[in-house]
């Protein structure tokens, strides 16, 4: 079937299998990654490591996924979305049970980078065969359950992986979920096919330079609190990456088949729901990945239990993205306004954080700050990519999702990097020692839990400056425009309503 935008729409007899498959996707890759954080101090010690090779475990894995995302999706759109899910799953698994049975850091490195480059292909793929098969209010139902079932993985990931950490240690945690991803292989089948109607070549210019310079980029913010910042082994690397993504725009502009077109970004809803999505990230990644260490290492709490004290942040998370879509769909609350809650909810969680935050603090203590930003989570989780990707033309559905996923990813990556860099910088600063910092940050010892905690409370209040300016500049963008007076020129959308330079009205839910 052919839909009047030229892309091919396939409408399967019975979608709510295809759902599920995507749906299965979208629960075990939110769950090895939060699950994952809780694991990195044993890990330290079984393997003998720390600093940025230990944190690469988990950095690692959102750095391939990142730097794939965009592409994955543009392959998507040219070969199949199903055969990039298939491909991408199928690297999933290897590279997890790889993970399981690695024996050094390097290895388990490599292994998480691996199952991250098939996790791009997943997570873009899924969104955009899923965008194909659904529009309207029941597009809107389906992203919110998209966006619980990754609420639930993030959920329950760290306290399932500190149970099975504590009973039988991290390889476990990386063989169950090598097991699900297993499972979900052969049911690929159930999904559709769905490409756009040409099959342009591939450009590969676009393609190298925009892995490579993300990829470089990433490397510098990573190294930068172990060398310094102004180490060359830093700012070489930060050079070229900024030169290699300067090259990849120019390449866009001039190509005849850009993997990215730029005039996404030109569109201004679509650029407004982008940077949404990059700051909703932004605010909970550093949290999430670090404050079980934080817990273990300062706090003397055990791997279950830091896995348990996250619920407090990760439960509402699996709760509010189906609420948010009925608010929405059914209630005709605007998405824009769901999305601008979420930013200030989440700044104000970070800034209480920052607060409340204690070696000995109670679960009580920091209740309600991780309860806020797992709210702010949850409203817009499953609202997003609906609404960003009701904006497109439909053959461009792949390369949108794996710029939504990109822009994702990228921030969790950059918030990971920097976060940990930043963290390490500041303890070292405060106590001298580079050693001392490096085995503190990594949560092999409860030294310094002072100046360990005064770098956390400076680091948190610092995203919630950033998450409040953010809000504003999203409101900016997302905001009314003026409707064109009599006789203008400036367009033939109504009120509220925006003409993207696809053609395509940006959704009323999103007004």
């Amino acid at each position: 079937m052919t839909s009047p935008r030229g892309s091919r729409r396939f409408r399967p007899s019975r979608p709510a299998l295809a759902l599920l498959v995507v749906l299965l996707g979208y629960l075990v890759l939110p769950m090895s990654m939060t699950g994952t954080t809780v694991a990195l101090p044993g890990i330290g010690r079984d393997l003998d490591a720390s600093g940025a090779a230990l944190q690469w475990v988990v950095t690692g894995y959102i750095l391939a996924a990142t730097s794939v995302m965009l592409i994955a999706g543009s392959l998507g759109d040219l070969f199949g979305r199903r055969k990039v899910y298939t491909a991408g799953i199928a690297l999933y698994t290897a590279g997890t049970l790889a993970a399981a049975g690695a024996q050094g850091i390097l290895f388990l490195d490599a292994a998480r980078t691996l199952a991250g480059i098939g996790a791009a292909g997943v997570m873009t793929s899924g969104v955009a065969i899923l965008s194909g098969m659904y529009e309207g209010p029941a597009r809107a139902r389906v992203f919110a359950t998209v966006g619980t079932t990754a609420g639930f993985g993030i959920a329950i990931g760290p306290t399932l992986s500190g149970q099975l950490v504590a009973a039988f240690g991290w390889r476990a945690s990386f063989l169950l979920f090598g097991a699900v991803a297993v499972v979900i292989l052969p049911l690929t089948r159930l999904m559709p096919e769905s490409r756009a109607a040409e099959r342009p070549k591939v450009d590969r210019p676009g393609i190298a330079s925009f892995v490579a310079g993300l990829a470089l980029l990433m490397y510098a913010v990573t190294r930068g609190g172990e060398s310094g910042w102004g180490s060359p082994s830093v700012l070489g690397p930060l050079a070229g990456g900024a030169a290699l993504l300067a090259v990849f725009v120019a390449v866009e502009r001039r190509g005849d088949h850009p993997v990215l077109d730029l005039s996404l970004v030109r569109d201004r809803t679509f650029t407004g729901w982008l940077l949404g999505a990059t700051f909703v990230v932004l605010g909970s990644t550093g949290v999430t990945v670090y404050l079980p260490t934080y817990l273990q290492g300062t706090g003397g709490h055990s791997a279950a239990a830091a896995g348990a004290f996250m619920l407090l942040m990760t439960v509402p998370v699996f709760v509010l993205p189906s609420f948010a879509g009925w608010l929405v769909s059914s209630r005709e609350v605007p998405a824009r306004r769901l999305l601008l809650t979420s930013l200030l909810l989440s700044a104000a969680g970070n800034l209480w954080l920052a607060l409340a935050l204690a070696p000995d603090a109670s679960p009580a203590r920091l209740a309600a700050p991780l309860v806020l930003i797992g709210i702010a989570n949850g409203l817009g989780l499953g609202q997003i990519d609906a609404q960003a990707l009701g904006t497109v033309a439909p053959d461009r559905v792949g390369m949108a999702s794996g710029l939504l996923s990109t822009a994702r990813g990228g921030a969790g990556a950059l918030a990971l990097a920097g976060f940990g860099a930043a963290l390490l910088s500041l303890v070292e600063s405060r106590v001298g020692d580079a050693g001392l910092a490096d085995r503190v940050a990594s949560g092999r010892t409860a030294e310094v839990a002072g100046e360990f905690t005064d770098a956390w409370r400076t680091l948190v209040g610092s995203v919630a400056v950033v998450l409040a300016l953010a809000a504003v500049l999203v409101h900016r963008l997302l905001r009314d425009r003026p409707v064109p007076g009599p006789g203008s020129t400036g367009g033939s959308g109504g009120p509220g309503t925006a003409e993207s330079p696809a053609g395509t009205r940006a959704p009323a839910s999103a007004r």
